[in-house]
């Protein structure tokens, strides 16, 4: 039975009307109904809200669009709940790691989960000589801004403190305005660059002790779960409907999920659960559902379910030349040719769909680099060689409405959408909010919309990335908006959402968001729910791009702003891993951190590479060196493959980012191995023909990667364990019921050997011999159980 809820109202009478409908949830026979909302009040899943440690602020409209029809809240928590001008305050301190809230309208109670923070005090001391005047630290706890961690000087010491959930850091001090390691802390990692960070353990709970499930069984209209210790409490839902405990039986370690009768009448729902011992709080489980039925076949699924996207990104300029009548490059002495346009635009992508490329690789997601209008002219200056630049990748707007004639037409849009739709691809528009081209008429409008392009002291805010992160300019002919405003904010939101009205894309990709207020991304997506997902039942997908830590990468990631981030710490630490010298142990660790952080079974996107960062075939072959300037490189060097062995160790990379939960995400030409320095060199032609013998085989693999993650609902909603690892090798199983994949990475210059279950099936390097896993220097293999 539930505890007895505490209650935020408007009219005293539903504290008891609320009760009886929990009461008599509690008491429904189990093959009974569950009450479900037809006009809901949330539209989306609910995203859990972290409780604070005595006071916690949520903002109704994060979940509720229609604050008018919230008749009252409650919690089977220890907690006073009030609203107050749209905020519900939660207060008081949680004494269980889970509570569930509920918000009711005319009788009906829709639920999200709380959890309560990890979060403990940690302090900071460094031991000075008397010469210091100012000691600072930057590091993975506060976006590696060290203006925001200031030591407070007594003596020769200086100390700080800060709260810090369970998990690894890694910092730096700045003291006098250099970075240094803790020389107090002997423990250091890699910084995957050629450098070194200190790193500080936070402990946490033990990991044997806590209830981590696995899905055991299932059946018509149940399922079951294994946990690997006793289990207190389980909260379930589905969709944002909480199961009373009759639906729940837990049997010792077993737990057996009865499927509400009338999620039949759905084409589509989960059931999302969490359980929780004196230890701590298990994974996170996600059952899909096909008609009330536990999903067991990869053809119930469709474009609109996300975890069984593959996305493919593409520089729209470099992709594929489908209509030369619209090339129009600069042609200008100041412009080198690999900052000019090549001739690529919406028609070369078009030509690519009828023809089956996308489908024969197997993503079911394009994201296309901005197409809105951008200058005719060149900006900006690279020293050696000298040149500016055009503005062939679209990230310097003068209109954001309008589709740039040098990639097509607003028609031609339309079609390549609706034959995307046709062949059952989404279509993800790269959109830029953060700034504007000093050309675009918002600016020689309305210059006061920007922020200030110099600081109190007089020097340039340009790329400021992390200590004037919502006001810098990316350089001088590119204002940033102030997005805190609403008066900018509206025009800027209705451009966006004219992408979704007028063309119907599936989605964006959002350039620079750490850059822009949250109270952009809210106004976006309350506006995108009420007018798209509410009004015409489409599924909109977000994805942000943000560089920093992960707490700030997650502070935009709700239900009331985006779906989810491109996760590069992960990136980062597989580059280093795969390519260089990096430990695979720490990739494991990095694979902890982003569960952590963003669930078992996130929407983070997995990239292969982007177009901000070199090839990571250039730094697998020896072709570029951690640590050096890869942009001068890509100017100054011919790049091209050194060592044919760095074709598979990309397609080990590719490998890892379809095993691990999330998205994975192609850049164009990694399917193949496109080498490269930074940019511009990292933004080649893509090569559809005349591929050598080792370029036809990644092609090759990278298909069957793809085609074994879409086949293997392990990969898609399974649960995730680390099973072994070391600095050179790596072991992850997922597992979704009968169906498992093991995941083997081995970067040894040295030949593996693990046991490992039998009856699996091979499928790429490895061999059995004498029930013995033998896998070479540098491989990978995927075995799959059914």
């Amino acid at each position: 039975m539930f505890s007895q809820p505490k209650l935020a109202t408007k009219m005293n009478k539903w504290y008891l009307l609320g009760s009886i409908v929990l009461l008599a949830a509690c008491s429904s026979n189990r093959s009974s109904q569950l009450e479900i909302n037809d006009d809901p009040l949330i539209l989306g899943t609910a995203s859990p809200i972290l409780l604070d440690l005595q006071s916690t602020r949520i903002l109704l409209s994060d979940y509720i669009l229609e604050p008018q029809r919230l008749d009252s809240v409650t919690s089977d928590g220890p907690f006073e709940l009030e609203i107050d001008n749209s905020v519900l305050r939660v207060e008081g301190r949680p004494q269980k790691p889970l509570y569930n809230l509920t918000f009711w309208s005319k009788g009906i109670g829709e639920s999200v989960l709380l959890k309560r923070t990890k979060k403990t005090l940690h302090s900071f001391v460094f031991m000075g000589d008397g010469d210091k005047e100012k000691v600072q630290i930057k590091g993975e706890f506060n976006a590696w801004n060290p203006n925001s961690m200031n030591l407070e000087k007594q003596g020769d010491s200086f100390s700080s403190y800060t709260l810090l959930a369970p998990g690894k850091y890694q910092y730096l001090y700045v003291i006098d305005g250099e970075e240094f390691l803790d020389p107090q802390n002997p423990d250091s990692i890699s910084n995957g660059m050629g450098g070194w960070n200190s790193i500080v353990t936070i402990p946490g709970p033990e990991k044997e002790k806590l209830p981590i499930l696995r899905t055991e069984n299932y059946e018509s209209g149940s399922f079951s779960l294994q946990s690997a210790n006793s289990v207190l409490r389980v909260y379930a839902y589905l969709g944002n409907a909480l199961l009373p405990d009759s639906y729940i039986k837990i049997d010792g370690r077993q737990i057996t999920v009865q499927i509400p009768s009338n999620a039949a009448s759905q084409a589509r729902s989960k059931i999302r659960l969490w359980a929780y011992n004196d230890e701590g709080v298990s994974n996170d489980i996600l059952i899909p559902l096909h008609n009330g039925e536990v999903i067991s076949d990869v053809a119930d699924l469709n474009r609109n379910d996300y975890e069984a996207m593959v996305m493919y990104f593409l520089m729209v300029d470099r992709f594929n030349n489908g209509n030369s009548a619209n090339d129009k490059p600069l042609n200008l002495p100041e412009v080198h040719p690999k900052a000019d346009y090549f001739g690529g635009d919406l028609a070369g992508v078009t030509q690519k769909i009828d023809d089956g490329y996308f489908q024969s690789l197997g993503v079911n997601t394009v994201w296309l680099s901005p197409i809105t209008q951008n200058p005719e002219g060149a900006f900006g200056k690279y020293p050696e060689p000298e040149t500016s630049f055009s503005a062939y990748h679209g990230y310097w707007p003068i209109s954001n409405v309008k589709v740039d004639y040098r990639f097509g037409t607003g028609e031609e849009f339309r079609s390549l959408i609706d034959k995307a739709h046709g062949a059952e691809m989404n279509v993800l528009l790269d959109y830029v909010a953060n700034h504007v081209h000093e050309q675009h008429p918002i600016y020689q409008e309305n210059p006061d919309w920007a922020t200030e392009l110099y600081l109190p002291d007089g020097t340039l805010n340009t790329e400021k990335w992390d200590e004037h992160r919502l006001t810098t300019w990316f350089d001088t002919f590119m204002p940033t908006l102030d997005l805190s405003r609403m008066e900018i904010v509206d025009p800027m939101t209705d451009s966006a959402m004219f992408w979704l009205t007028d063309y119907g894309i599936d989605g964006f990709r959002h350039d620079a968001t750490k850059h822009i207020p949250e109270i952009f991304w809210r106004t976006l997506t309350q506006k995108i729910k009420r007018q798209v997902v509410d009004r015409k039942g489409q599924s909109v997908f977000q994805i942000g791009e943000t560089y920093g830590s992960h707490e700030l990468i997650k502070s935009y990631i709700s239900t009331g702003m985006l779906d989810a981030q491109f996760d590069f710490n992960m990136y980062d630490r597989a580059v280093s891993a795969f390519a260089g010298n990096g430990s695979m142990s720490d990739l494991a660790q990095s694979l902890r951190e982003s569960i952590k952080y963003y669930g078992d079974h996130n929407l983070m996107g997995y990239i292969t590479g982007n177009q901000d960062r070199p090839r990571f075939i250039s730094y697998a072959d020896g072709s570029l060196e951690f640590g050096e300037d890869t942009k001068y490189a890509g100017w100054n060097r011919e790049i091209s493959i050194q060592d044919t062995l760095a074709y598979r160790k990309l397609s080990a990379l590719t490998a890892y980012m379809m095993t691990i939960p999330g998205i994975p995400c192609i850049y164009y030409g990694d399917e193949y191995g496109s080498p490269g320095g930074n940019d511009p060199d990292n933004r080649r032609q893509m090569v559809f023909d005349g591929l050598d013998v080792y370029q036809s085989a990644t092609l090759k693999r990278t298909q069957e990667l793809i085609e074994l993650r879409n086949q293997n609902l392990a990969l898609l909603f399974g649960d995730t364990e680390i099973v072994e690892e070391s600095s050179s090798h790596l072991v992850v199983e997922r597992s979704y019921f009968n169906n498992k994949v093991l995941s083997i990475f081995n970067t040894s210059d040295q030949p593996l050997s693990l046991e490992i279950p039998e009856g699996g099936i091979l499928n790429f390097f490895g061999n059995i011999d004498e029930g013995m896993l033998e896998l070479p220097p540098a491989s990978f293999e995927m075995i799959t159980y059914n």
